[in-house]
């Protein structure tokens, strides 16, 4: 487990790197959860991956602050907090571009078996960032 290859994985997957740029730091079938109804269908950190590579499309300035990066060694766990910042100026989002902006906290929690990810969780309250956007 390091901690400089979760700070990798989670640039990669912030900037929309998608699964080709965050496989290299996972277990091909690592879990994903997250209690939103955003993301309840996905239940693998490929599928959350791409689901952030097109969560760029619409909100092409999407960019992320990053707040606390810690690792836990007991647990072999790693945890991030940041802000998402963007606009939606971009197509394929659920409306036609608003224009309206999100700074949205969340929190990652990742699990490690070796120097990969098995699992991670992401803490997140997507009906407030929905509303920032125009999208709910």
């Amino acid at each position: 487990m390091g901690l400089e290859s979760a700070k990798q994985f989670f640039d990669a997957c912030e900037t929309g790197k998608g699964w080709e740029g965050c496989k290299g730091f996972c277990h091909s079938d690592a879990t994903f959860s997250s209690q939103t109804g955003a993301l309840s269908d996905i239940s693998s950190l490929e599928g959350y991956c791409e689901w952030m590579k097109n969560l760029l499309i619409p909100i092409p300035d999407g960019r992320y602050e990053l707040k606390f990066f810690g690792i836990d060694e007991t647990t072999n766990s790693v945890s991030a907090v940041a802000v998402f910042h963007g606009t939606q100026t971009g197509p394929e989002g659920p409306v036609p571009p608003t224009g309206k902006t999100i700074a949205a906290d969340y929190a990652y929690h990742m699990i490690f078996d070796g120097d990969r990810i098995k699992h991670m969780t992401k803490i997140w309250n997507d009906t407030i960032s929905l509303q920032q956007l125009g999208w709910g």
